[in-house]
């Protein structure tokens, strides 16, 4: 069996996964000794000395990338003006937003306003803010310079969570080694070293390695239980062809998808819906599943996949049942990747129900646990430019143009309709006279929303995002906190040990 120090920490005082393995409790210094960390563990360990809330068994952490604030308002619209005797559809509320705590969060890097995937999902899994682009290193890094980030490696929930004994597990409708759901489980200087091909020469040279080989060769006592989503390409060798005849994209020869298997006990690989619906989760404790070669299908478009895919509620129930078979308790970590996808498209259909879908998946994981001894949160890692405008009577599709409150069409000064949603930037601006959008369904899955500014993707805000808690712990949720509280937050309520101040 082939394994590695993911972590790469060896040198590191008192820390090397060998350590963490044997339940220490000292995170290295590089993270312990940062001013962000120090101060959010001081926020937490105030509220908690403030309450005797029972510690919870498990966590699950839900992360809607890109779901910002206005995406929640227009999902929840959205949702609600397909149900039956609807009053409008603005009534509605998504399953996570009837959970008892809320905070806003403040999302920026350390080196950008407005943040990327990579360093916000640093900040909520190791309590310290770093720069865009990297995982799980502190922002004395150089992005995409290996040597920089060497001795620079952060611990994440994810290893703290393993070295308790619990168990763990990945879920993304992105590819699995995309940034939010890479932050969890690999170090890596640069957010696009997905597979050994991507790597240049002084990441060779100095021994940097992939996200997908970080993902699969981790040691026993490190290793995920689950890792769920998309990225099949990532993890088999350039010369394979997959079940849906894609290339893979490794050029070292190695196959993944095998050493998963081969390295873990009582282990499944399966890539399509059928193999996941055949898993007997009594019989398995180490599942990989990747359904696409690169990331899962839009839930608008999940139907039409060739060989089929889960949905991610399907994907949540499954990894919940066999986590649960811990008695120890485990953290799961869900990610809706796909509704930063469609933002960047500036497709608010596909961001919608990707948002609703999302908001099903936290209600089968309410239905699957015992709130008394199961932290759920809900949050994002940033928002989008994506606005909700006009004065649309009560009750006009979200998706829709804006008609008035006595029902007329609104017009804009140019003599033209306008739409409800849409984005300060993005593919569907226009260079001269706006298109009349009288003859055209702006509710169509295709359709792009207008935007003021033309670029060719949509871009990322820098508005504080929600969070959103029930469960033990979830009273240290409240106000207005920044992005790697989140960290502590779980660390406390799981008691997962992993600082020493």
């Amino acid at each position: 069996m082939i394994v590695i120090n993911i972590k790469k920490i060896a040198t590191i005082a008192s820390c090397s996964l060998v350590s963490i393995a044997a339940n220490a409790t000292v995170l290295p210094s590089i993270q312990t000794n940062s001013q962000w960390f120090k101060d959010s563990a001081q926020i937490v360990q105030a509220k908690t000395q403030q309450n005797t809330a029972k510690k919870a068994k498990n966590v699950i952490l839900f992360v809607g990338d890109g779901m910002g604030v206005s995406t929640l308002t227009a999902a929840r619209i959205f949702e609600g003006q397909q149900q039956v005797n609807n009053q409008g559809g603005e009534e509605n509320l998504l399953s996570f937003e009837q959970f008892p705590r809320t905070a806003l969060v403040k999302t920026y890097n350390t080196n950008q306003q407005t943040p990327d995937s990579a360093g916000t999902m640093t900040a909520i899994v190791t309590g310290v803010k770093s720069k865009a682009g990297v995982l799980s290193v502190s922002d004395h890094t150089l992005r995409a310079n290996c040597l920089s980030s060497q001795g620079n490696e952060l611990i994440t929930l994810v290893d703290l969570a393993n070295a308790k004994g619990l168990s763990t597990g990945i879920v993304s409708t992105a590819r699995i080694t995309h940034a939010t759901p890479a932050a969890t489980y690999a170090s890596s200087p640069e957010r696009n070293w997905e597979a050994d091909s991507n790597l240049p020469a002084e990441a060779v040279s100095n021994h940097c390695k992939d996200i997908a080989y970080q993902l699969v060769m981790r040691d026993q006592a490190n290793a995920l239980s689950v890792a769920l989503g998309g990225g099949r390409r990532n993890f088999i060798p350039a010369d394979v062809t997959d079940g849906e005849n894609k290339q893979g994209r490794r050029d070292d020869g190695v196959d993944l998808t095998a050493a998963w298997t081969e390295n873990f006990s009582r282990s499944a690989y399966v890539w399509d819906k059928a193999g996941f619906d055949a898993i007997d989760v009594s019989k398995t404790d180490h599942l990989l599943g990747l359904f696409n070669a690169s990331h899962m299908e839009y839930e608008a478009d999940r139907a039409n996949d060739i060989a089929g895919e889960p949905s991610l509620t399907e994907m949540t129930q499954k990894s919940i049942a066999l986590l649960d078979k811990n008695e120890e308790g485990y953290l799961l970590i869900v990610e809706s990747g796909r509704i930063d996808h469609a933002h960047h498209a500036g497709n608010a259909y596909r961001a919608m129900m990707d948002t609703v879908e999302l908001s099903n998946a936290v209600r089968a994981a309410v239905d699957a646990t015992n709130p008394d001894d199961t932290l759920i949160m809900v949050t994002a890692d940033h928002s989008h430019v994506f606005t909700i405008a006009g004065y649309p009577k009560r009750g006009n599709p979200i998706l829709g143009l804006v008609h008035n409150v006595n029902g007329d069409l609104s017009i804009a000064q140019d003599g033209k309709p306008y739409t409800t949603v849409g984005y300060t930037n993005g593919p569907g601006a226009v260079i001269g006279s706006r298109d009349d959008l009288r003859s055209v369904d702006t509710k169509s899955k295709d359709f792009k929303q207008q935007a003021l500014i033309p670029m060719s993707s949509e871009t990322h805000a820098g508005e504080d995002i929600t969070l959103h808690a029930t469960g033990p712990g979830s009273e240290l949720i409240q106000g207005v906190i920044e992005q790697n509280v989140i960290f502590h937050a779980i660390n406390q309520a799981q008691a997962l040990n992993g600082t020493k101040y």
